[in-house]
């Protein structure tokens, strides 16, 4: 589908009942494994737009270490984690038009992109998604850039934030005891590895990416209302 997976791996990770200090760590540390393969594949084509990109990163990655390094409570974590697979969920449901990209509006949008990626970038930290799900379908609406590009963007969005992320993460539970283990969750790493490739073959010569997307959809909604309703 052309995303990191976080809200997916988040939904899993919750069912499984993961320990939930552990659930932003996992899905970031996977996120990165899954994007960083579609950065390279982008920038080879000349797709990532790296004058749009740069002033939004620059905003992102501070909040998203900010937003990792901050201690919750796990109620605030599956309201606020709820609520996103929610949002994300609906909006992976949308198909996006395709778009053609127009600089006019790229100018004119600057500035409520640039709050709208730091509060990406804080929520990403926090709940341990890449937040390109969410930045995607705000940028077919502004038809800011094309819809090839928009998809290079979120690629890069979501490694440069999930990186951050996971490092505020980390940084949070240096003097903790929840006895994280990357060698524990080594497999899950193999695994989204090999899902990511065969996931790309498969979405590239068999199945509609629609399909993939809407049933995806269904799970993380299922999973964002479960939550809310246990709190």
């Amino acid at each position: 589908m052309g995303f990191g997976g976080g809200s997916t791996f988040n939904a899993l990770l919750i069912l499984a009942d993961f320990d939930f200090r552990h659930i932003p760590i996992i899905a970031l540390s996977c996120n990165i494994v899954v994007v960083l393969g579609n950065c390279f594949r982008y920038q080879s084509h000349g797709l990532i737009p790296w004058r749009f990109s740069i002033p939004l990163i620059f905003a992102s990655v501070p909040a998203s270490f900010i937003g990792g390094s901050i201690q919750v409570s796990e109620m605030i974590f599956m309201l606020l984690l709820g609520l996103g697979l929610i949002a994300s969920g609906f909006l992976m449901w949308i198909s996006p038009n395709e778009s053609e990209e127009n600089s006019g509006k790229n100018r004119k949008n600057i500035y409520s992109n640039t709050i709208i990626s730091l509060l990406l970038g804080f929520l990403a930290g926090i709940i341990g998604i890449g937040g390109g799900i969410l930045f995607a379908p705000i940028l077919h609406l502004q038809s800011t850039l094309s819809s090839k590009k928009i998809s290079a963007f979120s690629s890069l969005f979501i490694l440069v934030n999930s990186i951050a992320g996971l490092l505020g993460q980390l940084y949070k539970n240096i003097d903790t005891d929840i006895g994280f283990d990357f060698n524990e969750y080594s497999m899950l790493l193999i695994a989204v590895i090999l899902g990511g490739q065969i996931g790309n073959y498969l979405g590239v010569r068999i199945f509609s990416g629609s399909i993939v997307r809407r049933l995806t959809s269904v799970l993380v909604i299922y999973v964002g209302i479960r939550l809310i309703i246990n709190i």
